[in-house]
């Protein structure tokens, strides 16, 4: 596949029209869809769909915030009217199953939409990656993370949230790396600074910056790669690597860039 064949897109809108329902929405997200770091984690994701054959399409210009950061901050009358405008446009397309690399979306799709009569199938995308590893549809050989040393980061949405911790881990463990743990992982996993809408406001007195507290820790791992399956915590961990002026030496991935890496996509 070429390049601007693994970067196809077609939108809901046109499938439809073309008579047919794809498997997959994937739910970009407003990073993904604005944010520069974030749109990279995009292409590399809608990279792999295409590379492994999965049928998917994006809502474009229909989709709408999901409404997170609303909630969070305590607007819930903004967050229902986002909701169900997403919901509405959702359930007029008949779909079914949505994948995110958007932790926040995940949680509020999955977990809080159902009361607004949107119910659907909810997969963070490193749960995809890991079924599409695990089926052959797509393989690593080698690649260039063999052998690094590799920590992963904990979306609080993702881990204690919605209690799915293995998958990132086993996708990460298929790049035959050097998987090592942060003291505070898993269940007793720590924010990276940015949940709870605390990405769109100043920092509150203290005397240490969340993001630098939990960067530090992962530093002290003395890994290359510094993994995380969010795009806040993409964010919120490189600015902290830029804090102890390690950019240089240490980089922050996605795990859908690390698989697109090793595959060369």
């Amino acid at each position: 596949m070429s390049n601007a064949e693994l970067l196809k897109v077609t939108t809901m809108a046109n499938a439809i029209a073309e008579g047919r329902t794809p498997e997959y929405l994937f739910w970009v997200g407003c990073a993904g869809s604005f944010d520069d770091r974030a749109k990279k984690v995009t292409k590399a994701l809608v990279k792999i769909l295409n590379f492994a054959g999965i049928d998917f399409a994006v809502l474009g210009t229909e989709e709408s915030c999901s409404g997170d950061p609303a909630k969070r901050a305590g607007n819930e009358f903004l967050y229902q009217m986002m909701a169900m405008q997403n919901i509405a446009t959702l359930n007029a397309y008949g779909v079914k199953k949505i994948v995110t690399a958007c932790p926040h979306c995940f949680n509020t799709l999955k977990n809080e939409y159902p009361a607004l009569g949107g119910e659907y199938e909810l997969v963070h995308h490193t749960q995809l990656l890991q079924s599409l590893l695990d089926s052959g549809k797509i393989t690593i050989e080698g690649g260039e993370f063999k052998g690094k040393r590799i920590t992963f980061h904990d979306p609080c949405y993702l881990g204690r949230g919605n209690d799915i911790y293995e998958a990132p881990r086993e996708v990460i463990k298929k790049l035959d790396v050097e998987l090592v743990e942060m003291k505070r992982s898993k269940a007793n996993g720590f924010c990276c600074g940015a949940g709870g809408a605390q990405m769109f406001k100043e920092a509150e007195p203290g005397n240490q910056e969340v993001n630098v507290n939990r960067a530090e820790e992962a530093l002290g791992q003395k890994p290359e790669v510094i993994a995380v399956g969010c795009p806040f915590c993409n964010t919120m961990m490189t600015d902290g690597v830029k804090h102890f002026e390690k950019e240089g030496e240490v980089k922050v991935l996605d795990v859908a860039e690390m698989i697109a890496q090793a595959n060369d996509l």
